[in-house]
C-alpha cells in the first residue's frame, strides 16, 4: 500500500468562525476551499489540516503539529490573541504546549520530538 498526502481533519460546528479562528492559528488564510464548508492548509508538501464542517463530530480531534523552535511559535500565537496551555516537557528534550480551537478540538505543537 502506498500513500501520497496525509490529511488531518477538525471537525468542526461552525466553518466560518473555525476557518478565521485557524487562519490566526496558523497565520495566513485558507490554501484553498473546495468545497461549501471546508477549507485546507498545506502545512508542509504533503501535510494538510483540513477544517471541515460537522457538528455531530466537533470537538473530537487530536491534531500534533511539530514545529522547529516552540518558544518563538508561541510568541507568535500571542500576537495572534491565541493563548495554549503551559509548555509541558516530553520525554528527552521534546517540549509541547496544546491549544483548543472554538469547538474543543486540541491542537498540539511540539518541539523537538525526535532527538
Amino acid at each position: 500500500m502506498s500513500f501520497t498526502h496525509v490529511l488531518a481533519v477538525a471537525p468542526v460546528r461552525d466553518i466560518d468562525a473555525s476557518v478565521a479562528w485557524y487562519e490566526r492559528l496558523l497565520g495566513r488564510p485558507a490554501d484553498a476551499r473546495p468545497m461549501p464548508g471546508l477549507a485546507d492548509w498545506h502545512i508542509a508538501p504533503y501535510a494538510w489540516l483540513q477544517v471541515f464542517q460537522s457538528p455531530e463530530q466537533a470537538g473530537r480531534t487530536l491534531v500534533n503539529l511539530v514545529v522547529d523552535d516552540l518558544d518563538k511559535t508561541l510568541a507568535g500565537l500571542a500576537a495572534r490573541e491565541i493563548t495554549p496551555g503551559p509548555v509541558q516537557p516530553g520525554a528527552q528534550r521534546v517540549r509541547f504546549a496544546a491549544v483548543e480551537d472554538p469547538d474543543g478540538n486540541r491542537v498540539t505543537l511540539i518541539e523537538n520530538p525526535v532527538t
